[in-house]
């Protein structure tokens, strides 16, 4: 690469760079919220003791969170041990590694591609897209933004050991994926997705055999396999896997086409995005589900009946495909239908194609570079502003999930997260346990008074109001079936908070 290409290249990092921390500085001031924050970081007593040998011990062995993932435990380890419970620095380290991964972005794809351009502009979608806000602005998913790190870098090493090919950057190639594994398990697809970069932009197709490019990999694709058994026992265990006999597998899959052509939909057009999408059920539009199954088989075939041409349609497309498949709901963990923190990874697939498409589809044009600078110009703006936008619902808590109520329908979790925000602490100014009745009440109904967790809300919320017989009456049921389902630790925890409820009323009582 010569001078002036070295100096495009570092002008576009500083370009990136800093348009990139301008939109997203905003989360420096933003707070810990009550969705799995708690659990990640400042009510998490294995975190708060820093990294030690007993804590370590722990990130390599828990499965909090129904997730095996050391890695990210360690790094919120030394972030309490730098920022203590102090959120903006939790949120500053998240936004570096979104910065770092975008620039990682540019420069693989330059260097796999020698493609400057196309390049800066996949960087600048995966920068600066409205669906990556939930990967960056939240805490709790530092898994996202520290497992792409690594997942860049086995592909730069991937890059480098396929233009000198050495033991050593084979070696760093697998150590990257597994460093990425033990980050968040979501990184299982590389290895295919390695085979897809052999196909465009390597074209290690045209030198070497599938058999041997398979064989290649055998040992990353030993790796995802133990970080998939591990994931799934742990999921097990934990009871996240939701079963058959809840969630069938014909609405699951019926879900799955929904939610690819659903990701589509919102990286051309991302309006009402929520923390949460509850699950459609069995309440599912077959018709939708199935014109969206056609959809993806029309777009695959196309893909296909194009790549001699366009060989970056293939990567680009089942790249996309491929790498949400561990979270499209096949195997049901959690109650979400879809979620925009999955498609951290995912959307590079349709950017490539996006990238590398548009100019060719304009190569005949007169004015081709003028119009493919403006079209870029005007998307990157306009993606710019909807992020700063929708950035400012992740400030705390009650514009969070008072944003999913207000753009989806029958949010029950977002209900039941704001109710337990709304009533738990009287200390904030958001205290208002009326309204944390009404909202745990709805949540409860949604769910027809079958979740304990959300009778523990609503209980709570009954109790902050001063009705102490109803939020002992409430907490009975839940005990019930939190007995039924013999998760013991919950069960001391609403026996607990029972008693209290108890001391409460006898107070008044007396008091009377």
């Amino acid at each position: 690469m010569d001078t002036s290409s070295n100096r495009r290249s570092f002008l576009i990092c500083l370009v990136l760079g800093l348009i990139t921390f301008a939109v997203f500085y905003q989360v420096h001031s933003f707070k810990f919220i009550t969705y799995d924050d708690p659990y990640c970081v400042y009510r998490n007593p294995d975190i708060q003791s820093g990294l030690t040998l007993e804590s370590i011990k722990w990130a390599f062995t828990t499965g909090c969170t129904a997730n095996w993932y050391p890695l990210t435990w360690l790094s919120y380890m030394l972030d309490w041990q730098l920022f203590d419970s102090n959120p903006a620095g939790y949120h500053v380290v998240n936004l570096i590694f979104h910065i770092i991964n975008t620039l990682l972005v540019f420069i693989v794809l330059g260097q796999m591609t020698r493609s400057l351009w196309p390049s800066a502009f996949v960087a600048a979608l995966f920068a600066l897209h409205p669906l990556h806000v939930e990967s960056v602005a939240w805490i709790s998913e530092r898994k996202d933004v520290l497992s792409v790190f690594f997942w860049l870098l086995t592909m730069w090493a991937y890059s480098c050991y396929v233009n000198k090919p050495g033991i050593s950057r084979y070696l760093w190639t697998v150590i990257f994926l597994a460093l990425g594994l033990m980050s968040k398990p979501m990184l299982v697809t590389l290895p295919f997705v390695l085979l897809l970069l052999d196909y465009w932009p390597l074209e290690r197709f045209r030198r070497r055999t599938l058999f041997y490019l398979i064989g290649e990999k055998i040992p990353f694709f030993v790796l995802s396999a133990a970080s998939s058994v591990v994931t799934f026992f742990i999921q097990q265990s934990s009871m996240a896997v939701t079963s058959l006999n809840v969630l069938p597998l014909k609405f699951r899959i019926l879900n799955a086409f929904v939610s690819y052509i659903g990701y589509i939909e919102k990286m051309f057009w991302p309006g009402r995005l929520s923390v949460f999408y509850p699950h459609p059920v069995r309440n599912i539009s077959i018709l939708y589900a199935m014109i969206s199954a056609g959809l993806l088989l029309a777009a695959t075939v196309l893909v296909i009946r194009f790549a001699k041409n366009h060989r970056y349609l293939v990567t680009g497309w089942f790249w996309y495909i491929g790498t949400l498949v561990p979270v499209i709901g096949i195997i049901q963990v959690g109650i979400q239908g879809m979620a925009d923190r999955y498609s951290y990874v995912p959307l590079t697939g349709l950017f490539i194609i996006i990238a590398w498409g548009v100019p060719d589809l304009l190569a005949k044009w007169r004015y081709k570079k003028i119009v493919l600078a403006s079209l870029a110009l005007l998307i990157v703006s306009t993606i710019s502003i909807c992020t700063y936008n929708q950035l400012r619902y992740w400030r705390n808590t009650l514009t969070l999930f008072q944003h999913a109520i207000d753009v989806t329908n029958d949010n029950y979790m977002a209900m039941n997260e704001l109710a337990w925000y709304l009533a738990v602490d009287p200390k904030i100014t958001a205290y208002n346990p009326h309204r944390a009745i009404q909202l745990a009440t709805e949540a409860c109904k949604i769910t027809h008074y079958s979740d304990p967790g959300y009778l523990d809300t609503m209980a709570a919320a009954y109790a902050a109001s001063g009705d102490f017989s109803k939020a002992i009456k409430i907490t009975e049921r839940a005990l019930e079936l939190y007995r039924s389902s013999n998760q013991e630790m919950l069960n001391k925890e609403l026996e607990g908070r029972r008693a209290l409820y108890k001391a409460g009323k006898a107070y008044i009582e007396d008091e009377q």
